[in-house]
């Protein structure tokens, strides 16, 4: 009679070390507790609404309020992941993050995921999302790979952010976000009170340390200086802290303006007939050099 084949064992399971088991344990019991708080303490909308005003109200805060970036030969604007955590904070009984879940250095891509959850009504959102180790360089010069750590965890961070952000916006109630919105506008709509012709001075002389000139400023409004609102003004801002955090880069903000084929045609054209020829060699002329 044969014998029942036997199973050959699988190979066992990598080793647990003792920190990560603790660590495991330790989150599990974290996010029962803060379920646990979260409904023996609940928010106060009433609180939060006022505390919200008062922060967006800052001018500090409301210049870090939005973002702004190249899209399709247009300028895309937001709020960004700034404002984001710091209305989760304000809102309380939340929870949001971004987890790298692993990292694949033979065929350089991350695979990371994004959070938000709302632990008092138990509503989360989450993004799993892969980021290729790679990083744009400008318009038509396609990409370079990344080999260097930093430069890795900060293509990581960026890419995650994004995603944090939209998390943290779906999980928030609309009515909250919108009215911080308005509130961080108003904020750099007013200027702390500052004269608007100074701001346009102040905005033109920061914009001199990325090498920009009043004249390409002026060509990207449309308009001069001395014709600028409030929301130009506003506007300019906004562009500023977007190069300053490298979510925008000078070139993209700032192309430079293109010379079509009929604008050369018509320059040689008039070049040409500009020349004083002589009077022998002059074309049509008939005589030969």
């Amino acid at each position: 009679m044969n014998q029942p084949e036997r199973m050959t064992p699988t190979a066992a399971p990598a080793r647990v070390g003792q920190g990560t088991a603790v660590e495991q344990s330790r989150a599990a019991a974290e996010v029962q507790a803060a379920v646990v708080v979260a409904q023996q303490c609940p928010r106060n909308p009433a609180a939060a609404i006022a505390e919200m005003r008062t922060v967006c109200g800052q001018k500090r805060l409301a210049e870090k309020a939005f973002y702004s970036f190249p899209r399709a030969k247009q300028t895309i604007s937001g709020p960004s992941v700034f404002l984001a955590r710091e209305l989760a904070r304000i809102w309380g009984n939340m929870q949001h993050g971004l987890i790298e879940m692993r990292r694949d250095d033979e065929y350089g891509e991350s695979e990371m995921q994004a959070f938000a959850w709302d632990v008092e009504k138990n509503s989360r959102v989450s993004s799993t999302f892969i980021v290729p180790h790679r990083r744009d360089k400008k318009k038509g010069e396609g990409s370079e790979k990344l080999t260097e750590l930093r430069d890795i965890y900060e293509n990581n961070a960026n890419n995650g952010a994004r995603r944090v952000r939209e998390a943290i916006f779906s999980v928030l109630p609309g009515w909250f976000v919108e009215e911080a919105i308005d509130a961080c506008r108003a904020t750099l709509h007013n200027g702390g009170g500052v004269p608007l012709p100074t701001r346009i001075a102040d905005g033109i002389k920061a914009f001199e340390r990325f090498g920009v000139a009043i004249e390409q400023i002026e060509a990207k409004f449309g308009r001069k200086s001395t014709q600028w609102t409030e929301h130009d003004v506003t506007e300019l801002g906004i562009l500023y802290s977007s190069i300053d955090r490298r979510e925008l880069t000078v070139e993209e903000a700032f192309p430079p303006p293109r010379v079509t084929a009929e604008e050369i045609t018509g320059a040689s054209a008039s070049n040409a007939e500009s020349v004083d020829w002589p009077e022998a060699t002059a074309p049509g002329s008939g005589a030969r050099a």
